[in-house]
């Protein structure tokens, strides 16, 4: 048995819902929500997407690193930039204290939700199609993943209750 964790940590794709999801999420169950996007815009003084213009993608992981390294969140819902994933030492932090979940999306379901790839933030290179992207992090999301949660089809209040179910059920059987 190893200890309980105490955060809950969201990752998945962008557009996979995990802000929106994630503060209902911590509404419902009673805890912070933590969200590392705003966090990075907060210390940077910056929107997301101006980081990546400025700085380049590989400052903008770095920061992203430097953003979830520093982080000391206690019964928090945590909602992660997609490209956490990059970063092995965020994501051994985050693993720490925290279960990961992996808000797991198709590609033709995340097509429809991003409307304004532009202005999102994400970190792609030059070329780079979503479709590539969501290829090259699939991986990496299942790889991290402690629990993976389809969220295809399923409305956000549908999507809450199946990570507070989880997040529950995680609680019960660490106990035992």
């Amino acid at each position: 048995m190893g200890s309980l964790k105490h955060n809950l940590v969201l990752i998945g794709m962008p557009g996979a819902g995990k802000s929106t999801v994630g503060v209902l999420v911590a509404k419902t169950l009673g805890m912070a929500f933590v969200d590392t996007d705003l966090l990075l815009q907060q210390s940077e003084k910056r929107l997301l997407q101006e980081i990546i213009e400025q700085e380049g993608s590989q400052n903008f992981l770095l920061l992203e690193e430097k953003t979830v390294l520093t982080l000391q969140a206690k019964y928090s819902v945590i909602a992660t930039g997609g490209s956490v994933i990059y970063s092995q030492r965020g994501m051994q932090h985050l693993q720490k204290n925290g279960l990961i979940v992996y808000l797991q999306l198709p590609y033709g379901e995340l097509v429809q939700r991003i409307h304004n790839m532009a202005a999102r933030g994400i970190v792609m290179t030059k070329n780079q199609t979503l479709a590539e992207l969501y290829a090259e992090r699939k991986d990496f999301y299942e790889k991290y993943a402690e629990i993976i949660i389809n969220c295809s089809g399923l409305s956000i209040e549908e999507s809450v209750q199946k990570v507070c179910a989880a997040w529950q059920n995680y609680q019960q059987n660490k106990q035992v």
